[in-house]
């Protein structure tokens, strides 16, 4: 699609176009996470109940957090094929109706391979020579990626072969770059930008994810309860973490979950420089030199927070503890709403339900408006009118790398699908916060000057 296409009017759709993820997927992954916790929190009584050996704790360990993804991705994964029947989709490239015989896909599917392995491999190569994957919280993702490989290259020889006899095209991403590589057939060096793209995007997140789940589970799974309704900080930060376990669960499992049977295959990775550049800082390793308590833009220089300027006030502390967990109820939303569909930095079908129904950019809004209330950078504890000056500036430059990053990713949608288009065109006009900052852009923009008809002779 060119450009003057992407950029081209759009017919203002009469109501909201249909979400490409149910409503109902997410929270089907929530409940399976739920019953997890619960579980993990009380086995220390199941174990006893059934004389099981081992300890009689909790189960708060990195591996009780990995397996939570299980029991969250399972039940949206049945719940996306026997109630959505998302495998039925023609989005997925699939015609299940007509599968073709070994010796046709065989030579096709051995290229795609081909181009598997040595992705991973370069991936794996990567993976080592990077510093910052090596210590820290990293560890422990590179102890899972490292057992998970040997599996993953055994078990896609018969994934590759049994989706490539059901494909419509089977020369997809994958396929150019193992013809490029093996230099038999000819290949698309812009499908092969995208498998690399692709790639990327799961080889950098996927890590990063893996790496941040077990430490707000653990803290889940072991809180001390006693009491907590009656302090209403220990409470909204409970609250809090929770919200932001669930985030990072659903998260994964969208990372991890990437298959083209589940119609949830990244169709496309973010084509612009400016799009990578403004998530990318928002991310390990270079979030600590932009962000860090010693980066660039730090705005936490001398901050206390919420809990320090409303301390002995308890009304204040429950009310905004309450508006902190609203905030954060909101982003966690945003990510339920994907079900197995959320990565950074890709198109993999247009979301127009949940927190998306009244903005088109639910998690990024409510994640700074939660920053700029919790941090508080305008009250500092050296009451020097530099820090509040420089942390304000600063969160606001934080802010604009968020409204960078909408702005990016919006024009990487714009570009991909119609549907987005009319969807994008809908909440100009029609979205509960979108329409009213819509409206006060208009009146903002400069207008260009006006002509003056010349008087007839």
């Amino acid at each position: 699609m060119s450009t003057n296409e992407a950029s081209a009017p759009v017919k203002r759709a009469a109501t909201l176009p249909q979400s490409d993820v149910s409503a109902a997927v997410g929270f089907v992954g929530l409940f399976g996470l739920f019953a997890w916790i619960v579980f993990c929190r009380n086995y220390g009584a199941f174990a006893e109940a059934f004389n099981l050996s081992g300890p009689r704790e909790p189960m708060s360990g990195p591996y009780a957090a990995l397996a939570a993804l299980l029991f969250t991705s399972v039940p949206m994964i049945l719940w996306s094929v026997f109630v959505d029947k998302v495998h039925r989709r023609a989005t997925t490239g699939i015609d299940w109706d007509n599968p073709r015989k070994f010796s046709e896909i065989r030579k096709a599917s051995l290229t795609k391979l081909a181009g598997l392995w040595t992705t991973w491999i370069i991936i794996g190569f990567l993976y080592c020579i990077a510093r910052w994957y090596w210590s820290g919280q990293y560890l422990f993702a590179m102890e899972v990626i490292g057992a998970a490989a040997i599996p993953m290259f055994i078990l896609s020889v018969p994934y590759v072969f049994w989706v490539d006899r059901v494909m419509v095209n089977q020369r997809d991403h994958a396929w150019h770059f193992g013809a490029m590589l093996l230099g038999r057939e000819a290949y698309d060096p812009e499908e092969v930008k995208k498998h690399w793209r692709a790639w990327i995007i799961k080889g950098f997140f996927g890590a990063f994810m893996i790496s941040i789940l077990p430490g707000g589970f653990a803290a889940i799974v072991n809180a001390d309860l006693t009491d907590i309704v009656n302090d209403p900080v220990r409470f909204g930060i409970l609250m809090i973490e929770l919200l932001f376990v669930i985030d990072v669960q659903i998260g994964t499992v969208g990372y991890l979950v990437t298959l083209r049977p589940l119609d949830a295959q990244i169709r496309s990775g973010n084509p612009f420089l400016s799009g990578w550049l403004a998530a990318l800082i928002c991310y390990p390793p270079l979030v600590f030199a932009f962000m860090g308590s010693d980066g660039m833009i730090a705005y936490e220089v001398n901050t206390a927070g919420w809990t320090h300027w409303f301390a002995g006030n308890g009304v204040a502390l429950y009310a905004w503890a309450f508006w902190l967990i609203f905030l954060t109820a909101i982003y966690a939303w945003a990510t339920i709403a994907f079900g197995l569909r959320f990565s950074n930095l890709t198109y993999r079908g247009v979301l127009t339900n949940g927190p998306y129904r009244y903005t088109r950019h639910p998690a990024y809004l409510s994640k700074n408006i939660f920053w700029w209330c919790a941090t508080m950078p305008f009250l500092v504890t050296s009451y020097s009118m530099v820090d509040v000056i420089r942390n304000t500036f600063f969160l606001g430059c934080v802010s604009a790398i968020y409204y960078w990053r909408a702005k990016t990713e919006e024009k990487h949608l714009l570009q991909e699908d119609p549907k987005y288009r009319e969807y994008h065109a809908w909440m100009e006009e029609n979205g509960l916060l979108t329409r009213p900052l819509a409206l006060l852009k208009k009146k903002l923009r400069p207008r260009g000057p006006v002509m003056q008809a010349e008087p007839a002779e």
